[in-house]
């Protein structure tokens, strides 16, 4: 549980159908709001990459993100889409 205003660190590990970790290219960051609707898009780049295949973005809950949030990484490989969802639970305190 997060509470607004508060920071998370949002992560990733991205891994082919085999399991291979793999950095993609083009990496963003998508917000979405609890009726899916993007609140904004953060480019991510190899100062956010914490290990191989591994990206992380601290984010800073809005004051009118209420319920929970969405974040999506995604990016290309092999010139194909590749990309991980997760939500984070917020509470207004």
């Amino acid at each position: 549980m997060a509470f607004v205003g508060d920071t998370v660190r949002l992560r990733v590990q991205f891994k082919t159908f085999t399991g291979q970790v793999v950095n993609p290219n083009d990496i963003k960051l998508t917000i979405y709001d609890k009726q899916n609707n993007q609140i904004e898009e953060i480019p991510i780049t190899d100062s956010d990459k914490e290990n191989i295949g591994v990206y992380f973005y601290d984010y800073i809950i809005p004051d009118d993100i209420l319920d929970y949030f969405i974040f999506e990484f995604g990016g290309l490989h092999n010139d194909k889409p590749i990309l991980a969802r997760g939500k984070v639970n917020v509470k207004f305190n």
